[in-house]
């Protein structure tokens, strides 16, 4: 019985990743309007250098981002996103006498997260590099500072009918880099690089 429910187990999940992969689709031919984030299939993460030695790796784990797509003409997309500074998580050890991201998300050399208790950025233009590749141009809040930083995404896959949310999702990865001294946050340059690399993956489904 054990080896019949194994099998049939396995030919479930060869036939459901047979029938996605058969079911991609070109994002041209996805609906327009607008995509959510799947915060199930999603993750933001930055590294930052330290000491020249390793790049120190954090990521955020409440945040939020919008999608008015247009496959007609993909510039005329947009998107925004809101970043929650109090979800840092580092992989630092807690112990009964330091709580590492507590201090990073409170101290006001750092996110200063009580005062400024949200990260937000709105694109401002959608620049095509090729049939996969777009350059994301926006503006990035942080800190009481708004600056122009950039995010080069790739169109990883598209499925009109996403099997586990029934929805139109489609799936992107990004990255960029930022100047953390732009925004005001200078604590330990250059012991603690000023350049901030993201790494964001990101799927999208339509509607609620």
């Amino acid at each position: 019985m054990k080896k019949l429910l194994l099998g049939t187990l396995a030919i479930t999940v060869t036939t459901l990743s047979c029938s996605l992969l058969n079911a991609q689709s070109d994002y041209s031919s996805m609906p327009d309007g607008l995509y959510h984030l799947d915060k199930t299939h999603a993750s933001l993460t930055w590294k930052v250098s330290h000491l020249g030695l390793s790049n120190y790796t954090a990521r955020f784990t409440h945040f939020d981002a919008s999608l008015n797509f247009d496959p007609e003409n993909i510039e005329n997309s947009s998107l925004t996103a809101t970043i929650d500074p109090r979800s840092l998580t580092t992989d630092y050890p807690r112990t009964e006498k330091k709580d590492f991201d507590k201090t990073l998300i409170n101290s006001k050399r750092w996110f200063n997260a009580t005062v400024f208790p949200r990260i937000r950025f709105v694109s401002t233009a959608i620049t095509s590099l090729n049939e996969t590749n777009v350059l994301v141009t926006g503006e990035l809040t942080f800190l009481g500072v708004t600056k122009p930083i950039s995010l080069n995404v790739t169109f990883n896959g598209a499925v009109a009918v996403q099997p586990f949310n029934g929805k139109p999702t489609l799936g992107f990865s990004a990255t960029g880099v930022l100047q953390r001294s732009e925004f005001g946050l200078t604590t330990y340059i250059p012991n603690v690089g000023d350049k901030v690399t993201l790494l964001i993956e990101a799927e999208f489904a339509k509607g609620h």
